[in-house]
Parts: structure tokens; C-alpha cells; sequence
């Protein structure tokens, strides 16, 4: 956690007006902390936890099942529909197992995750955690977040000034590519799986390779042999294209188009968590939806806290930043992909100058 401060700090808020702050103490995430703890916040849910696996696993093992009790049809295509919703809460599922939400110990939290991730969801556990807690360390930091490298897209002009190749050609128009592009991202995430099973970074590549290819065998052999061929490829297709769409729309609200973190900003932990988060609103639907991510602040704050213990953190973390003066920044969830898509068109801006 870091501990350096500075005297004081423009902090750009989404619509770009620049928010002044006195520099912080630091003690005020310990003090924010006290306040979780006292309403035992971070205490483990395991009923909850068990009531919502079993659901996703009941899903999960009911729509394999119509699959087969459907047959050759074309209503097949409303199955993979349904079955990219199921798969995306699998994810869901993995990504509270690797935060340690649902068990304190990591042995089993790791077993279960790669269960959840690799085996019925096809996608490799130990690559998106190592991913993932570089996120988690430097939200939105433009040099040291992987989810927000100049890939494809760019999210900053910065970035975009520096782009060349496919981010080049894709920024000019980024934001009206975005959501087509979340069709990919499904094909995505299998392929950056396989891919990393060579990466040094990698703790168990030959089980994570082994649960990846027992996944995809399962996966392409259960539809080949329920379908004739010209079925099976539109349902693979369909269910791979809304993964991806699904878990863009989940994660993408959460930091895209907030502050971005450049190596020179000096923010401790709270404010850097903070000021780069967006939480959505929107009851318990958005919260199912979304696995609880739309919370993304607490989430940043405490990633170990469960996820139905996140509304009341929220209220909490709400009125401690009003004190603190601390911008907190909260939409509807249309709004937060309007926001995204215009902090794609922004940041865009120095590509289609430069034509």
C-alpha cells in the first residue's frame, strides 16, 4: 500500500473539471476499515455462497441437458443465448474464488477456481489471476494495468498518440467498434488461456493445460453430437459471441473512461481506488447481473469482502468519502456505457487529427 502523498492534487472527475483536495492523512483507510469490520463486513458467507453455486450449477447443468433434449433445431440458438449468461456467472463465480471471498484458505479457494474456471468455463484461472491482481495493485495506471495496454483499443490520448498498427487503425473509430469488438472477446479469452500455459508466470500449466482440454473436448463434443454440423457451428458462434458481449458489458463500467493514472500522480491507496472506479446502480437486479461488480469501489477497497456484503459497504464508503471530500462517483448503468463510449471518441481525438 502505498504511503506517499501529495501536498495537493487535481483529481479529473468523467465530465474533465478537475476536483482540488488537501492532501490526505494516512490513516483513513484504516479508519475505513474499522467501519467494515464493526459491522462484520468481511465476515464469510457460506450460505450464500452455497445457495448461488448450487443455482449456477443447476443452470449450468440444465442447459447441457436441453441441449440434447431440444434436438435438431434452430431453437437451439436461444439456448446458447442462455447458456452464454450461465457461463458468464461461472466467471462470475471464479473471479470471487480467486479473491478469497468465498474461503479464507488459498488451497481450496485455488481448487475450486480452477474447477470453475477451467474446466467449466474454458478459461485459464492461473493466467487471469496474475492478470487480474496487476490490476487490482494499479487500477487504471496507463504503464502498469494490463487492462488498459494499448491492445487494440487505447484509453488515452496519450496512448493514442503513441499507438501504431492495429490500435492505430481501430482508434480513429474505437468507439463505435467497441461493443462489435466484445464479440471477439470470448475467442479472446480461450486464446490468451492456451497461450500462457508457456508463460514463466504460470504456476500449474500442465493441470490448467489439462482442465482447458477436457473442457473444450467436452464442450465441442456434447454440441457436434447433439446437432448436425451447420447447427453446431451457429450455436458455437452465438454462444461464444455473447460471452464475450456479456462479460465486457459486466466489466467494462467498472474503470473505463475514469481518472487515468499516469507514472507522475501520487495517490494512496484509497484515492487510487477510488477516484478510478465507477460503481452502477441499479437494485438487485444489477446486482445478479453483474455478480456484485457493480460495486466496484468497496470491491477495490476490501476484493476479499463477500459479494452480498457490498450494498451496505457501499453506504458506508459513501458517506466516509463525503467527509473525507473524497469525489465518489456512482451512474446508471446506460449512462456508465455512454460515458465509455465517449472517453473512447476522446481519446481517439489524436488519431483522426493526425490523418
Amino acid at each position: 500500500m502505498s504511503t506517499e502523498f501529495a501536498t495537493t492534487t487535481d483529481v479529473p472527475t468523467t465530465s474533465g473539471a478537475p476536483t482540488r483536495r488537501p492532501a490526505p492523512g494516512a490513516s483513513d483507510f484504516a479508519r475505513l476499515s474499522r467501519r467494515m469490520a464493526a459491522e462484520g463486513l468481511l465476515d464469510r458467507r457460506p450460505l450464500y455462497y452455497t445457495v448461488r453455486f448450487g443455482l449456477v450449477l443447476l443452470a449450468f447443468a440444465g442447459g447441457w441437458y436441453a441441449l440434447f433434449a431440444l434436438g435438431d433445431t434452430w431453437l437451439q440458438l436461444g439456448l446458447a443465448a442462455a447458456m452464454a449468461v450461465v457461463f458468464a456467472q461461472v466467471a462470475l463465480i471464479s473471479h470471487d474464488l480467486a479473491h478469497r471471498q468465498v474461503f479464507s484458505r488459498r488451497l481450496p479457494s485455488e481448487i475450486a477456481g480452477r474447477v470453475a474456471a477451467n474446466l467449466l468455463m474454458g478459461m485459464s484461472y492461473g493466467w487471469w489471476m496474475n492478470k487480474h491482481t496487476r490490476h487490482h495493485a494499479n487500477p487504471n495506471h496507463e504503464e502498469r494495468d494490463p487492462d488498459v495496454a494499448p491492445d487494440i483499443l487505447v484509453w488515452s490520448k496519450r496512448q493514442a498518440r503513441e499507438a501504431s498498427g492495429l490500435a492505430r487503425f481501430i482508434g480513429r473509430r474505437q468507439a463505435y467498434l467497441f461493443f462489435p469488438l466484445l464479440l471477439l472477446e470470448g475467442l479472446n479469452l480461450s486464446f490468451n488461456s492456451f497461450r500462457a500455459l508457456r508463460s514463466p508466470t504460470m504456476k500449474r500449466p500442465v493441470l490448467e493445460g489439462a482442465l482447458l482440454v477436457a473442457h473444450f473436448a467436452a464442450y465441442f463434443g456434447a454440441v457436434f453430437a447433439a446437432l448436425p454440423a451447420g447447427k453446431a457451428v451457429a450455436f458455437l458462434a452465438v454462444h461464444q459471441a455473447l460471452i464475450g458481449v456479456y462479460m465486457g458489458c459486466v466489466f467494462a463500467p467498472n474503470h473505463k473512461g475514469m481518472l487515468m493514472v499516469t507514472p507522475g500522480m501520487k495517490l494512496d491507496f484509497l484515492r487510487r481506488q477510488v477516484l478510478t472506479s465507477r460503481n452502477v446502480r441499479g437494485g438487485p437486479f444489477v446486482d445478479t447481473l453483474m455478480g456484485g461488480l457493480n460495486h466496484q469501489v468497496e470491491h477495490h477497497l476490501f476484493p476479499s469482502m463477500p459479494t452480498p456484503a457490498l450494498g451496505r459497504a457501499a453506504e458506508i464508503t459513501r458517506a466516509f468519502c463525503e467527509e473525507e471530500d473524497i469525489p465518489y462517483y456512482e451512474v446508471g448503468l446506460l449512462r456508465s456505457y455512454r460515458e465509455i463510449l465517449g472517453h473512447l471518441h476522446r481519446t481517439g481525438e489524436p488519431i483522426r487529427e493526425a490523418r
